[in-house]
């Protein structure tokens, strides 16, 4: 029996120091930096882990962040590594806050891990949560991972079979307009060995 994802980052937390370098995102991190209207306000980070790099970033640009992650054993980690960080331990799908709470949301390396068909409903909540000079970035699992247009498997990584879901990115580009987003930038990033689409959106 496969391992749920919760119970596999629980255990990704035991050896999260030896790989913590792994992943360099200080150009994705400039970048949706400099994208942001509002250069110090709150942000919301959707299946923050540890809260290595951007929830540390932010708040050393003085920002206020909540982190959201379904595995408490990253959230002690996120902790030791973010302290000045809220967290709460819930399912990113589950989770609500008020309109318009948030001046930038991160879902980095998260969304892929949620099935595809919940997205929509995702991107709509994650559009109402932000006011309206806010910006959105979110990693997005395609072919170039996953070898597949469109995906709902299990792909290996770090040793552990994890669940990974997405559609094509023309049907994703449509869920975000649907959903009443514009999309400011799309690019594929080769980051660690592996490449994925990063997508950075605003309300329209």
């Amino acid at each position: 029996m496969k391992r749920s994802l919760r119970e596999i980052y629980d255990s990704f937390a035991r050896t999260y120091d030896q790989n913590r370098g792994l992943f360099d995102m200080g150009e994705v991190l400039s970048q949706f930096y400099n994208f942001l209207e509002i250069k110090q306000g709150e942000l919301l980070d959707l299946g923050c882990g540890a809260g290595e790099p951007f929830a540390r970033f932010f708040v050393d640009h003085g920002w206020k962040v909540t982190g959201v992650d379904f595995s408490a054993k990253m959230l002690t980690m996120a902790a030791k590594y973010v302290p000045e960080m809220k967290t709460l331990c819930r399912d990113m799908r589950e989770i609500d806050f008020p309109a318009k709470s948030f001046d930038a949301i991160t879902a980095i390396y998260s969304l892929f891990h949620v099935p595809c068909a919940d997205h929509l409903a995702l991107f709509e909540k994650m559009h109402r949560w932000l006011n309206p000079q806010g910006r959105a970035l979110f990693t997005y699992a395609t072919k170039e991972y996953t070898g597949s247009d469109e995906f709902d498997g299990y792909k290996e990584f770090l040793g552990e079979e994890l669940y990974y879901s997405h559609k094509t990115p023309q049907d994703l580009y449509k869920d975000l307009i649907n959903a009443g987003f514009k999309i400011v930038s799309a690019d594929y990033r080769a980051i660690g060995g592996e490449t994925f689409l990063w997508v950075t959106v605003k309300p329209d």
